[in-house]
């Protein structure tokens, strides 16, 4: 079987209802890259998909899950494995909300709740000075919103990490692990209208904890820079294989 260049680890299935008005996971990413689901490697890990071994010569995007990372599952404890063996060999890997708990928490950091509780909706992320010369967010103004939802955050990063943006909810929205390896507290896969549908299937949870969901969605608005990042990341990740051109997404 041929081996596509982009590598999906889809770490948990989006509820029903979010699959049936907007697909599931793999495809949002799909959306966002421009390429078509038959273009990547999609293991539902989550569902103990066996990884491949780790590949330098592909990229693989680790997405976010209904799991907690600190219930240290088997198949995600697993994944945490793999990353260590695919930052080894200098494979390009970008987490994302549990992706980007699991590679800290693999990579030697710490995962915990949140002492605040949940962060969602549309936020602002603040870049700090490190992030002037990073080669993924030189090009963005210095705050920018993105789409969030996490009970969960980094609370210890590995050694070596370096953090290059944050909320005001979070220290760690952004992270760099040396060349290769990036990942992000917020989704730039999330389009506005699945950021909405989100935020309305938690509805009960939200208001319970004292939030307001109206206010919440009143204020989702588009979050092209959270999205370009992830693009950028890939097409540079990919540029030497040329294995893969990707379309500016619709």
């Amino acid at each position: 079987m041929e081996q596509k260049s982009i590598l999906i680890l889809q770490m948990g299935n989006a509820p029903q209802t979010m699959r049936d008005a907007h697909g599931d996971v793999p495809l949002w990413f799909c959306q966002l890259l421009g390429c078509e689901l038959d273009d990547v490697d999609v293991i539902r890990v989550f569902e103990g998909e066996t990884l491949p071994a780790p590949d330098p010569r592909r990229a693989a995007i680790i997405t976010g899950s209904w799991a907690m990372v600190t219930d240290r599952l088997p198949w995600s404890e697993q994944t945490a494995a793999w990353i260590r063996e695919a930052m080894a060999v200098e494979m390009p890997l970008f987490g994302v909300c549990y992706g980007h708990q699991l590679m800290a928490w693999a990579l030697g950091g710490d995962v915990q709740y949140h002492k605040d509780g949940r962060e969602a909706g549309t936020k602002t992320v603040y870049l700090n000075a490190a992030a002037a010369h990073d080669p993924l967010l030189a090009h963005l103004q210095e705050s920018f919103p993105a789409h969030l939802t996490h009970r969960q955050t980094v609370t210890r990063l590995p050694i070596g990490a370096t953090v290059l943006g944050a909320s005001v909810h979070d220290p760690h929205q952004i992270v760099r692990y040396g060349s290769n390896a990036f990942s992000v507290q917020f989704h730039p896969e999330m389009r506005p209208e699945i950021a909405c549908d989100l935020l309305r299937l938690n509805r009960p949870h939200i208001e319970k904890e004292g939030g307001d969901t109206d206010s919440l969605i009143a204020g989702v608005i588009p979050a092209p820079g959270a999205a370009e990042i992830l693009r950028r990341f890939m097409q540079e990740a990919l540029r030497e294989e040329g294995a893969l051109s990707l379309r500016a997404a619709s």
